[in-house]
């Protein structure tokens, strides 16, 4: 006999429902009441079952921080390395001393992913490594550790990368499988850059031999990246003590390096440096070249270490034939400090046309005479100046900081963006007051950037 639950069923199936379905229901419930009783009539044969549709794919991993944590021990390699792949995307500050272990898992894989874990953690904008298009496919964002190092300190974030984390990417650079070593190298070079003080100190004396070994390396892809990583590292601040001669002078071996982009790199790292025992070796290649990137990148060297013994080669490119060449001589010119030069250096500005030089000579003579910052901030709204434009400026922060309380008003949001990142890094706590107000810009951006000044900034108040 039809029962209502097969009425409604029925009716189910039909598509009925609100308002008329009630009704239809209603019609089908007297309908069946008022027929006689019929025998039941015979059962007819089941209808074959349809398969089953397959299950929606899960759109997010509901795993609780704590059993992530607690699986990075387990012994199935499975296990860590799904911890491992929820840690780095969910990037919780509190995951990065319980994934450093993992870091020198004894699988590949696992080693990989807990190195791209920790940077994501670190930076200023988290990667977001799955992007769902649709209900099925996946688009996946790797991290790279050298692409996080080339982005430069501005890629971190403002927290603090603890001394586990930073020990053991220094031990995963000494992987057996150099896809690892290396990933590991860049990850500890990008994040390296990040402490202060006491905890910097610490770090230099640890890591620079470490480090400067690897210069050595049989792999070229080693030895450039170790380079590169030695003039992160000891990149010259204010407050670091002079650089073991032991640590430097193993950059200075790679200029004689077979490998051209190693070459290049050592002169670049040593210029970083500041590292004065390589200016004659530097003086000797450039006059070896002459001109293209190896002499470009030798006298750069020769600039940014401004040794005093420089300044008559300095000037002797100003009647130069080469403009970079000529800008970089009046960035040496200016870091060495001799206000008398600035009169030779508006000479040679007068018959230059290059936008780069110009800018090179707003440098020297807020370097050399206290000029305005106007014309290198100018040049923060020119894609080819850009670069040039905020390395001035962060040479130029400490000590000045009232100086850019125009800009970081301008109406220009990248000019503001750059201005307070310049601030951060330069280092000098009197920014702290112009700073903080930034924190709530009307573009996202700059307030990010002002949060991570802050910290710096605040860091080397505490110091």
């Amino acid at each position: 006999m039809l029962t209502l639950r097969d009425a409604e069923g029925v009716q189910g199936r039909k598509g009925g429902s609100g308002r008329m379905g009630r009704t239809r229901r209603t019609l089908i419930v007297v309908a069946l009441l008022a027929l006689p009783a019929f025998p039941a009539p015979p059962a007819f044969p089941a209808l074959p079952a349809f398969p089953a549709l397959p299950a929606p794919p899960a759109l997010h991993a509901q795993v609780p921080f704590e059993r992530a944590v607690a699986d990075l021990a387990s012994r199935d390699p499975g296990t860590r390395l799904r911890a491992v792949q929820l840690l780095k995307d969910a990037a919780y500050l509190e995951a990065a001393v319980p994934l450093a272990p993992l870091v020198t898992d004894p699988r590949d894989e696992i080693q990989l992913e807990a190195i791209a874990a920790e940077l994501n953690i670190f930076l200023a904008e988290p990667v977001v490594t799955k992007k769902r298009v649709g209900l099925v496919i996946e688009k996946r964002t790797p991290i790279a550790a050298e692409a996080a190092f080339s982005a430069g300190p501005e890629a971190l974030g403002a927290r603090r990368v603890p001394a586990e984390v930073l020990t053991a990417l220094r031990a995963g650079a000494r992987d057996n499988n150099p896809r690892v070593a290396l990933e590991a190298l860049y990850a500890f070079g990008a994040l390296a850059a990040e402490p202060d003080g006491a905890a910097r100190v610490a770090l230099l004396r640890a890591s620079g031999p470490e480090i400067a070994a690897f210069v050595g390396s049989v792999d070229p892809a080693a030895r450039y990246a170790a380079v590169r990583v030695m003039g992160r590292l000891f990149a010259r601040r204010a407050h670091d003590a002079s650089i073991e001669p032991t640590v430097g002078d193993a950059v200075i071996t790679a200029l004689n390096d077979g490998d051209r982009a190693v070459k290049i790199a050592a002169m670049e790292a040593l210029g970083a440096m500041r590292y004065d025992r390589a200016v004659q070796a530097l003086t000797d290649l450039f006059t070896y070249f002459g001109k293209g990137d190896a002499a470009a990148a030798a006298l750069d060297a020769l600039a940014r270490i401004a040794n005093p013994a420089s300044a008559p080669l300095f000037a002797a490119q100003l009647a130069g034939k080469s403009p970079p060449l000529r800008g970089t001589a009046i960035e040496g010119l200016a870091r060495v400090g001799e206000p008398a030069k600035l009169a030779d250096i508006q000479i040679a500005l007068a018959s230059d046309r290059s936008e780069g030089v110009a800018l090179a000579g707003a440098f020297a003579s807020a370097k050399l005479a206290g000029g305005s910052i106007d014309r290198i901030t100018d040049g923060l709204t020119k894609s080819k100046l850009r670069d040039q434009a905020r390395r001035y400026l962060v040479e130029l922060a400490p000590g000045r900081a009232a100086d850019f309380t125009k800009q970081l008003t301008d109406p220009d949001a990248r000019i503001r963006l750059d201005v307070v990142e310049a601030l951060g890094l330069g280092g000098d706590a009197a920014a702290l007051p112009l700073v903080e107000p930034l924190t709530t810009d009307r573009d996202a951006q700059v307030a990010k950037a002002a949060e991570r000044a802050l910290a710096r900034l605040r860091s080397a108040q505490g110091r």
